[in-house]
């Protein structure tokens, strides 16, 4: 394989790197994690102008063309920054579920609205008993005339306090947890019957619980087929695995450095702490779980940009597994060797750790990824 970058992705990756350096302090991040919002209008602003949020969606519906390897490039500068605007709520689910599934109304009105940064968007597909599992959905979207009804509970809608539109998974046929019965509806937040619960996550996010009492909807809010949208769903969840497996690790990677940085200043018994061998070893660890991520990382976005088939799924479900493992692992040690200070508001390095902690749990974490790995032929 070709792990080389392209000439118009090394530009990206510069041009977000520097914006991250330049732009994106820690210091303007605590002061926009504790605004009303929880993100930069301004920055959000300046994403849709530098083209990001076009990025991953297709020229024909007025995006740039990027794929997963690009969207790999911007995520792990993400992470590296701590970036809490929306981006993978409503550009890497929302968006990229009505790109695959919208019609050319959802394409030409609210994706393109996205791509301009007039309109935030979620994906509210958690339910309380599904445990990771995509098709245990309770909520449903019972046929009324020529629309639907929904009635239902959705927790955990990352970037649900500040959308416009919610994608929601309801069921429109068969048991609980069938494959088959499950359809995408597109629903405007402000509808009647829609109520929303607020608050904020513990890596500096907004999350929201929604819930949909007799909401009226008309067949043109569905996304893609009736009864089939589990695919769909998938293929998005999938997606957007890769890009927090990204972020994961350009998070890892300013915490191991970060940490070997303190270890040459921080000094006891006379000398720095990093002249330990013992931590020096421990350092090592670090540095060689962040790289078995990245390898995984290049593997999953590789396999993605080739298309989406058993494989991709495969490479996404053990990137998953590595991150979650590594995150904790490079989490936990930077903590214990910055000392009591490293969980202090002031330092970053906490701010990575409870970052790399929340995206083990988002999408299943390491445990249920292995057994997903186990099971995919």
């Amino acid at each position: 394989m070709d792990f080389s970058l392209s000439d118009e992705q090394v530009l990206l990756q510069d041009s977000v790197q520097r914006f991250m350096q330049n732009d994106y302090e820690f210091a303007l991040r605590q002061k926009i994690i504790k605004s009303d919002t929880g993100f930069s209008a301004a920055i959000w602003r300046q994403f849709a102008d530098l083209g990001w949020l076009a990025l991953p969606f297709a020229e024909e519906v007025g995006g740039i063309g990027g794929g997963p390897i690009d969207t790999m490039i911007l995520m792990e500068a993400f992470g590296k920054g701590l970036v809490v605007e929306p981006y993978l709520s409503t550009v890497l689910l929302a968006g990229k579920c009505l790109e695959l599934g919208g019609s050319s109304a959802h394409k030409e009105g609210p994706l393109a609205d996205i791509i301009a940064g007039n309109c935030l968007a979620a994906l509210a597909f958690v339910e309380p008993q599904a445990r990771f599992n995509l098709n245990d959905v309770t909520t449903t979207a019972t046929a009324v005339g020529s629309g639907y009804r929904l009635n239902g509970f959705k927790g955990v809608v990352l970037g649900g306090p500040s959308a416009q539109l919610v994608v929601v998974p309801a069921r429109t046929s068969g048991a609980q947890r069938d494959a088959a019965g499950i359809t995408l509806f597109l629903v405007a937040a402000n509808a009647a019957g829609v109520s929303r619960r607020d608050y904020a996550t513990v890596d500096g996010g907004r999350a929201a619980e929604f819930t949909f009492t007799d909401v009226s909807l008309d067949a043109a809010a569905v996304l893609g087929t009736v009864d089939e949208g589990l695919t769909l769903l998938q293929t998005v969840i999938d997606y957007a695995i890769m890009a927090v497996g990204a972020e994961a690790v350009g998070a890892m990677e300013v915490a191991y450095k970060a940490t070997v940085e303190y270890c040459k200043t921080r000094e006891q018994f006379g000398q720095p702490i990093g002249k330990f061998q013992v931590l020096q070893h421990r350092m090592v660890d670090m540095f060689m779980e962040h790289e078995q991520s990245k390898s995984l990382l290049y593997m999953a976005a590789m396999r993605l940009d080739e298309g989406y088939d058993q494989a991709a799924r495969k490479a996404v479900s053990a990137l998953k597994v590595q991150v979650g493992k590594s995150g904790r692992f490079v989490g936990e040690n930077a903590i214990q060797l910055h000392g009591g200070m490293g969980m202090t508001e002031e330092m970053s390095i906490g701010h990575y750790f409870k970052r790399l902690t929340t995206i083990d749990t988002l999408f299943g974490n390491a445990d249920y990824h292995l057994r997903k790995y186990a099971q995919v032929a």
